[in-house]
């Protein structure tokens, strides 16, 4: 029986590409895609979803907008991403369902309809949130006991040892911390939240680990080599308007590969995560005695593997 996902994403680029790689996962099956209204603009993001499930073939899995409400907004600069995803040549093909939208779907209701179904079916789901834990908090908040439907969390979040990505010549230098990861950032408060009042077992990426996921010169090569596969050839569109960003990383899909392959990581560092709510630091991950036990993966130990996996996983 195949294990349940669940995906909470923001709508980046490299966010649609996890959500094309989950399509291929045959052990594991996606249950429910989420958007979360933060590093994009909903209404494009969820078009741009939908574009991505008529191309895999994945219609038939729920999507949903979440309501959540962030603190400190992503730049509209970043937010853009999801139309130009939209329009690239191996998408531009689909549309929005026209019966559907609008309204559509709330993304906590949703949430909280698959948690009910993992508890009533004693089957607990893969929590993957590659943005901000706002709208999981959310659910939790109106109904703590959903956390018995969740097996594990995976949470994209967050720097340890390494440098933050909040950029001031994209946000004041009065907000920009050079420790806050965007995904902590958005939402300090959430990720407090969670700390504090779950126990469920937590995996972190940090920027430490993906900022090893880089999209290389090589990799873009390798997928233009193989772009008479239709995946490839979606994904090397894709990345290629990102490619030329020095600091854009695979952060997504180096996250969602830890499902099906834990082997291409070192073994996680077990941590107390506390993270600062107020002030200039605002965003900051701190290891600290008390903090909320997790898991923390800092080094992708074998990184031709990882590149060779996804290459090998978009041959379709």
């Amino acid at each position: 029986m195949p294990s349940p996902i669940i995906f909470n994403h923001d709508a980046a680029i490299d966010e649609y590409m996890a959500a094309v790689l989950l399509t291929t996962l045959a052990d594991f099956e996606t249950q429910g895609f989420i958007i979360t209204n933060a590093d994009c603009i909903p209404e494009p993001a969820m078009e741009t979803q939908w574009k991505i499930q008529c191309f895999t073939g994945s219609t038939d899995v729920p999507l949903a907008l979440s309501q959540a409400r962030g603190w400190n907004p992503f730049p509209w600069s970043y937010r853009g991403d999801c139309i130009k995803q939209g329009a690239v040549p191996a998408l531009i093909q689909y549309g929005a369902p026209s019966n559907a939208w609008p309204p559509v779907q709330s993304g906590e209701e949703l949430l909280t309809s698959l948690l009910k179904k993992a508890m009533e079916s004693e089957n607990p789901v893969t929590m993957l949130v590659n943005c901000p834990l706002t709208t999981l908090a959310d659910v939790l908040k109106a109904d703590a006991g959903l956390e018995k439907g969740m097996s594990r969390l995976i949470w994209m979040g967050g720097a340890i040892n390494v440098k933050g990505n909040l950029d001031p010549s994209t946000i004041s230098a009065a907000v920009a911390n050079p420790s806050a990861e965007w995904n902590a950032f958005w939402d300090p408060s959430a990720v407090d939240w969670i700390f504090k009042n779950t126990t469920v077992p937590l995996t972190v990426f940090p920027l430490d680990v993906t900022d090893q996921a880089k999209i290389t010169p090589e990799f873009m090569e390798d997928l233009r080599k193989q772009s008479a596969y239709r995946y490839s050839q979606l994904a090397y569109q894709s990345y290629s308007l990102v490619s030329d960003q020095c600091f854009y990383d695979m952060w997504d899909v180096v996250t969602t590969c830890y499902i099906p392959h834990p082997e291409l990581f070192d073994k996680p560092a077990p941590m107390e995560l506390t993270i600062e709510t107020q002030g200039f630091y605002q965003g900051t991950l701190r290891d600290q005695p008390g903090g909320r036990p997790a898991d923390v993966v800092l080094n992708l130990a074998d990184k031709p593997g990882f590149y060779r996996y996804v290459l090998s996983q978009f041959k379709r």
